[in-house]
């Protein structure tokens, strides 16, 4: 697999909080000793220079992977769903339980970029060593190297679900 990474910056306004980061591209990436990862540049390069950067680390509900927003994008997510949700309906508190659940704020350190995503978060998608931070549009999502690349859509795949979803 070619290790490139190419990505966009939108801007939607003058807020911090309008700011749209797209991130596209792949990146590999290892485990330290500590389970700490280098935060690709790239991905950092696109977000607010001069500030520290936040993170929002949570696993993906349908794939073997973690989803890392920034907090601004984590915000806007977690408000959207928030609102469409009855606090006094049991399932939707229980639901508003499960979806909080699990999730870390990490940020990078100032010196070498590295992250620490907790360990448990890191085990239930089987990291051992090797990752591919894969930029999906307004997300990252985090891999193990080896269930990433056995999730990749074969290009005749994607083309029958292109034909069926899209028309």
């Amino acid at each position: 697999m070619e290790n490139y990474v190419r990505f966009f910056v939108t801007f939607a306004g003058n807020k911090l909080r309008d700011r749209m980061i797209k991130f596209i591209g792949e990146y590999k990436a290892r485990t330290d000793d500590k389970g700490r990862l280098v935060f690709p540049s790239a991905f950092k390069a696109l977000m607010e220079s001069g500030h520290q950067v936040r993170l929002v680390v949570k696993k993906d509900l349908f794939s073997p992977c973690l989803n890392i927003y920034t907090y601004e994008e984590w915000e806007r997510e977690s408000e959207d769903i928030k609102s469409r949700l009855n606090f006094f309906n049991p399932e939707h508190a229980l639901f508003w339980r499960g979806y909080m659940s699990g999730r870390a704020v990490v940020e990078p350190d100032g010196k070498l970029g590295r992250i620490s995503i907790p360990r448990q978060l890191l085990d239930s998608i089987g990291v051992v060593k090797d990752v591919i931070f894969a930029g999906s549009d307004h997300k990252i999502e985090l891999w193990a190297k080896e269930t990433y690349e056995s999730s990749l859509v074969d290009e005749g795949t994607f083309a029958a679900l292109a034909r069926k979803i899209l028309g």
